[in-house]
């Protein structure tokens, strides 16, 4: 007994002592501390984005249907729920430093025959009656079990990054698909509007047609026009119905509730203010694709030391505590007391080739999550400098088009006078207003296209991670 003490007090002693590496995070050696290059265009600010960076539009509605999606979208259910699975699995491995424990009752009937029992020509028979604890706790004496749980507790980080990731992107495809609803309800109001103009310019080539100073020609080609104009009302209709039902879907509504007041939009939503960016070190903190990269890295680098853990023997303390009687009522005497407790010893050896094989997949994993994470981090960089690039570009786009529309409006404003008037024949008028049309269709296209690139901006700047699910 005084032996058995003494071993388990040894095993005890040296418990805690973790083999594999310890991890050390690449991120703060990546080279994207400084200042992003495209930030110092007008229009950004070095502020951090806000966590709640859809309130920099100041739009009600996008309030709204943020919230509504960040309730019931059901993506981010699907990962709050993997989250949460994620933390049910870290609780499971911990346990196993805490002892485990069996309470255990039996009662039998039995046979023996008595040379089992070196009693020849007999047999015995009867009843026995057994309760019990077990009890065995394992000693990490090489650290297995800690590095399982350092693996677990950088899963679930792993996880809450990817959910944040989800919150993310459900907030930008939202926000989306709210823009692509207003931006088509501008682009159907651009339509209607040209029809009218160019209805008012085909009755005036019939009146001329009547009156003897217009030809067929120029009716047929007004009508034309206006015929090619009309045609394009019902995709824009389409276009509107389908970033209707992407809201719906995304706010976890069918498509037969879409929200009827969005349906009606017909400004594209935009920023009012200078964009806030930060810079390159606070976006690899920021972006829920690095951390969760960086995350799965440090899972991978405690899994190397699970299995390096195989290299040595493992050891668990047992014991049992009980009561052994053929009447029930003898279970709790002393006599029928019965214990035992002593150490377990298993060491694969000498074959260690199971246990080297599952090191090197476990190395391998960690060079791939290594590999995994700095690719993670330059395309981050890349997509961020990008965005920035495009979100200038695009505003700048939208500016030189709004000159161009006002140039255009204005010539045709003139043919139109001039055509009554008798001193510009019909082309003219024609080419103007096609001109206009083309221009204003290009226009609220870019700014359609600027409300994208703001949205993707934000997207790649990795706003809104802030928050976690509960549980």
């Amino acid at each position: 007994m005084k032996r058995t003490l003494i071993l388990t007090a040894a095993g005890l002693s040296l418990a805690g002592c973790a083999v594999g590496p310890n991890y050390v995070s690449p991120a703060p050696k990546a080279p994207a501390q400084g200042e992003l290059s495209q930030a110092n265009a007008p229009g950004f600010v070095p502020d951090e984005p806000p966590a709640d960076w859809w309130k920099l539009y100041d739009t009600p509605v996008i309030d709204r249907l943020v919230g509504e999606a960040l309730a019931a979208n059901t993506d981010l259910r699907v990962a709050a729920a993997n989250l949460r699975q994620a933390r049910a699995v870290l609780r499971e491995t911990r346990s196993q430093i805490l002892p485990s424990t069996t309470v255990n009752s039996q009662a039998t009937h039995a046979r023996t025959p008595g040379a089992a029992m070196g009693i020849p020509n007999a047999s015995f028979e009867g009843e026995t009656y057994t309760v019990g604890l077990d009890a065995s706790y394992q000693v990490d004496l090489f650290g297995k079990i800690a590095r399982g749980i350092e693996a677990g507790r950088a899963d679930v980080a792993a996880s809450q990054a990817a959910y944040d990731l989800a919150r993310v992107t459900v907030v930008a495809e939202t926000i989306r698909a709210y823009s692509d609803a207003c931006a088509a309800g501008q682009q159907l109001k651009v339509a209607s509007q040209t029809l009218k103009l160019q209805e008012d310019t085909f009755d005036l080539t019939r009146r001329l047609e009547a009156g003897g100073r217009g030809t067929g020609l120029e009716t047929a080609q007004g009508g034309a026009l206006l015929e090619q104009t009309r045609a394009t009302v019902p995709v824009f209709e389409a276009q509107r119905k389908a970033a209707l039902f992407r809201l719906a879907t995304l706010t976890g509504k069918p498509p037969a509730e879409a929200p009827a007041d969005v349906a009606g939009c017909e400004t594209v939503p935009v920023v009012k203010q200078a964009i806030p960016v930060g810079n390159g070190a606070t976006l690899l903190a920021r972006r829920a694709d690095v951390r969760a990269a960086e995350r799965r890295l440090a899972s991978a680098t405690a899994q190397i030391g699970v299995a390096t853990a195989d290299l040595y023997p493992n050891i668990s303390i047992g014991g049992s505590i009980g009561s052994t009687a053929l009447d029930p009522k003898d279970l709790f005497k002393s006599s029928s007391f019965r214990f035992s407790v002593g150490p377990l010893l298993s060491f694969s050896f000498p074959n260690m080739t199971v246990a080297r094989a599952r090191i090197a997949q476990a190395k391998a994993g960690a060079d791939a999550a290594l590999a995994t994470f700095d690719g993670t981090w330059l395309t981050a960089l890349r997509d961020t400098e990008t965005a920035l690039a495009a979100y200038v570009a695009q505003g700048q786009r939208v500016e030189a088009l709004r000159r161009g529309r006002d140039q255009s409006g204005e010539a045709a404003r003139i043919a139109r006078l001039r055509y009554r008037a008798g001193a510009e024949p019909f082309q003219t008028v024609l080419d103007a207003e096609r001109s206009l049309a083309s221009n204003e269709l290009s226009l609220a296209q870019a700014e359609s296209d600027f409300s994208d690139a703001t949205v993707t901006l934000f997207l790649a700047l990795g706003g809104g991670w802030q928050q976690s699910p509960q549980g």
